[in-house]
């Protein structure tokens, strides 16, 4: 078995959180999948290529495995995000569709043996590397990053905002780091929202505590900014994403900026 999480240190407050670029599903947990779950569908796909060196020196933690193993930005005690709301669960037991992905649903005590192999191994990794960067700067900033696409009526109405920024509702940083993301994001040439759809999932509602210096903040991208179609085989359109980009990167140094003007 590959290992469950990634990272790549630096030297930056910047932690990026990358739970669902990972494609590993153990063999298995693969036989228990029908073809439609075979196809991993719900992947972010090349998130990670996709904010490949776009800040100096920041820390990247990754999860490997897919989130239909087990997803990493859900409560492991099975907590819905979005009450009264159509979601996937900490298993899902469907894809965004609303369609099945099992043969075999996964028993309870098969979601606790993954819990403890896959999505405590991914957090203690994430934990632990806030906790460095937050020792060096006296502030971390985590900023979740994901992808989705753009037409999902199981879970949204209409076209989903290219760029949606989440911060549930301000809680999870300061609102200097809030304004700053959300003012470069909104002067890109993308269509962009602050605490709509995606509000930010459990990771960054888990981690975000700016009183004591840890601001957490989730990107959710509508795949049709970078990815040539959000069909399979989900290629990387590298022009759409080069475009992209750049105004990532100039979102991220913001939040940068002025996270380390907090910490004066």
């Amino acid at each position: 078995m590959i290992d469950p999480v990634e990272v790549t240190q630096g030297d930056s407050p910047i932690v990026l959180g990358l739970p669902h670029t990972g494609t590993y599903v153990p063999p298995q947990i693969e036989a228990k999948l029908n073809n439609r779950g075979r196809g991993l569908a719900d992947t972010d796909w090349h998130i990670d290529r996709l904010y490949d060196g776009l800040i100096p020196g920041a820390t990247t933690v990754r999860a490997t495995f897919h989130r239909y193993v087990i997803d990493a930005n859900r409560d492991p005690a099975g907590v819905s995000l979005y009450p009264g709301q159509n979601t996937t669960t900490l298993v899902p037991l469907t894809d965004f569709d609303g369609q099945g992905i099992w043969e075999q649903p996964p028993s309870e005590a098969e979601i606790a043996e993954r819990r403890a192999m896959f999505h405590a191994p991914y957090h203690a990794a994430l934990e632990a590397e806030l906790a460095r960067v937050k020792a060096i700067h006296g502030v971390a900033v985590l900023y979740d990053c994901h992808s989705i696409r753009s037409h999902i009526p199981f879970l949204f109405d209409g076209t989903l905002p290219d760029m949606n920024l989440g911060t549930n509702g301000g809680v999870t940083c300061a609102p200097e780091v809030e304004a700053i993301a959300h003012e470069f994001a909104a002067s890109s040439p993308y269509s962009t929202v602050l605490n709509g759809r995606f509000k930010g999932g459990w990771t960054t509602r888990h981690y975000g505590r700016p009183a004591k210096g840890v601001h957490a903040i989730q990107m959710e991208l509508a795949q049709s900014t970078y990815l040539n179609a959000e069909t399979a085989p989900w290629t990387y359109d590298t022009q759409k994403a080069d475009r992209l980009r750049r105004w990532l990167k100039d979102i991220l140094d913001a939040i940068h900026d002025t996270a380390l003007e907090l910490a004066r």
